[in-house]
């Protein structure tokens, strides 16, 4: 059988929205982490959500901060 394969265009941020705001990503703003999240609970990669390196690093590690504090869930 042939299948095609069905391709997903995402949309793609052209800049990091911490970097243009000069601000870190943190624990404390769940409302930011979440946004970084599918709608399953897993985290984005940086081709979707736009972040520089730097940023997704540390925006991976805040999630999973907020994660373990109960601010964020770990599956929805």
């Amino acid at each position: 059988m042939n299948r095609k394969k069905r391709i997903i265009k995402k949309p793609i941020a052209k800049d990091c929205s911490f970097c243009l705001n000069k601000t870190s990503p943190n624990w404390k703003e769940s409302e930011v982490l979440g946004q970084l999240l599918s709608p399953r609970g897993r985290i984005l990669p940086r081709s979707y959500t736009g972040l520089c390196a730097r940023h997704q690093k540390k925006a991976t590690h805040a999630i999973k901060h907020a994660r373990h504090l109960a601010l964020l869930p770990y599956v929805a």
